[in-house]
């Protein structure tokens, strides 16, 4: 297999140097960095990524993040393919779990993410909740669809609608 490709926002930080009173971590991407991250997400631009992260130790064993990012991107409107320049403002919370322990999957447990060799990658783990907070339908002031695009949508759907009445 070909060695992994390193993460374009890479902050490692070793489990056993958050300590029992915690730490906080502010990261701030580069303008190198930024311009990765835009390649990665599949967007224009990355203009700013920071945050701030306070970590504290779980009785288990893993470490809590708790953060918040913020960001200035800009997406393509999926109307016109204009530039959308948006803030990102978020608060997130997961957890870096210790070598060999496999993430939870409840619908109540905070995110899981595995570290090798007990080393959680703070900046990899704040890119991922950049992408998660994007906008998936981004539009520019004023954009709509075009009539014809909403009608040939609704005539789609109350076609489907019209066969499971038949049914």
């Amino acid at each position: 297999m070909p060695p992994e490709a390193p993460a374009e926002f890479s902050r490692p930080l070793a489990l056993g140097r958050v300590g029992p009173e915690g730490r906080t971590e502010t990261l701030e991407a580069t303008a190198a960095e930024c311009a990765a991250l835009a390649r990665r997400l599949g967007i224009p631009a990355v203009d700013a990524l920071r945050a701030t992260l306070r970590l504290t130790q779980d009785p288990d064993g893993a470490v809590r993040a708790e953060g918040r990012l913020q960001a200035a991107v800009t997406q393509d409107c999926v109307v016109t393919l204009d530039p959308v320049p948006q803030r990102v403002d978020e608060v997130f919370a997961l957890r870096f779990l210790p070598a060999g322990r496999e993430p939870a999957d409840g619908p109540d447990d905070l995110d899981e993410i595995a570290t090798a060799d007990d080393i959680a990658d703070l900046g990899d783990a704040v890119a991922e909740q950049l992408a998660l907070a994007l906008d998936p339908y981004p539009r520019a002031p004023g954009a709509e669809l075009p009539a014809e695009a909403r009608d040939a949508a609704s005539g789609a759907f109350a076609a489907l609608a019209a066969l499971s009445r038949k049914a």
